[in-house]
């Protein structure tokens, strides 16, 4: 695998605000660049991992699940939010990501985004690697405004709640700040002895499709695609680059194009398909220990059917 690269960043169609990129054809895009592996990492929500899991392992890629997560700050004095990328490694850490956006959606939704707290996370980090959302993480932002003691208290901090899962994030694609924030970070890993890691976040197939994918996001925030002070969030680089073009963008920091592989070798999920998935409810205990599934929803079901003869037939 040696001169190899996975991509660990990607927003689908299922990123509705800012992906318009089809599974199918990225997938077939990876294939044909005998990527071994990708990844998916829509924005808050894991709607396409079913069909890219099974679209990858047709075609011979490994699936990596994941997510970009908006998360809170874990020092309170330090208020606001940043993004971060979650991967799945085993089972154990796509249940705790399920469970991560979930709770998001459900009981902290900040401004039509749902954010993660600190909290959850410190409780259901296991079975997922973090890598640190370059510029739009905690730790990127730190350094890109220059103030690299709160960037290492930062990275401390995740390397703590992630020991070994930790990886700061580098891109280049093609934002002012680029240089600024690799440098800076390699510089913070090599003091930290902390992983650096190179994506690209890919937001759409190719490059002639950019302007579409801007009309996207107008339609998505209700702006005005000609509207000469609209803030463009993307650049025109954006797309699916193959692992040559990635090679050269950082040949400076091979260790942050390996590193790919590595977070691919360390991701190993196996999804049970085409079987029905009973939800595990805890079940009552008998005698110290918990009763069967099967064993309580027999006795439940009877115990309803019963209740429901009585409600429909009162005369014994």
């Amino acid at each position: 695998m040696l001169g190899m690269f996975v991509h660990l960043r990607l927003h689908t169609e299922f990123s509705i605000v800012d992906g318009a990129n089809r599974i199918d054809v990225l997938v077939s895009e990876a294939h044909a660049d005998s990527q071994p592996a990708l990844a998916i990492t829509d924005l808050n929500n894991l709607f396409g991992a079913i069909k890219f899991y099974k679209e990858t392992r047709g075609k011979g890629v490994k699936p990596i699940l994941g997510a970009e997560v908006v998360v809170s700050s874990p020092f309170a004095e330090h208020m606001g939010t940043a993004r971060i990328i979650l991967l799945v490694q085993n089972n154990q850490g796509y249940l705790n990501l399920c469970e991560l956006i979930s709770r998001a959606w459900t009981q902290n939704v900040q401004r039509d985004l749902a954010v993660v707290k600190w909290e959850w996370l410190v409780e259901l980090n296991a079975g997922l690697i973090a890598l640190s959302g370059a510029q739009q993480g905690f730790v990127g932002q730190a350094l890109v405004q220059k103030d690299a003691s709160k960037a290492k208290d930062y990275a401390l901090e995740f390397a703590s709640l992630f020991p070994h899962r930790f990886y700061l994030e580098v891109q280049r694609a093609g934002w002012v700040d680029d240089e600024l924030h690799v440098n800076s970070a390699v510089q913070l890993a090599s003091q930290l002895k902390l992983p650096v890691v190179a994506t690209h976040p890919i937001q759409f197939t190719a490059e002639d499709d950019y302007e579409a994918h801007e009309a996207r996001v107008c339609i998505a925030e209700g702006e005005i695609l000609a509207n000469p002070k609209r803030v463009r969030k993307f650049t025109k680089q954006q797309y699916f680059l193959s692992t040559q073009e990635m090679l050269a963008k950082f040949a400076d920091l091979p260790s942050a194009i390996s590193n790919t592989l590595e977070i691919a070798k360390r991701c190993n999920l196996t999804l049970t398909l085409g079987k029905p998935q009973l939800p595990d409810y805890p079940t009552p205990m008998v005698d110290g220990q918990r009763m069967p599934i099967d064993v309580y929803f027999k006795e439940a079901s009877h115990a309803g059917l019963n209740q429901r003869l009585e409600a429909l037939y009162p005369d014994p």
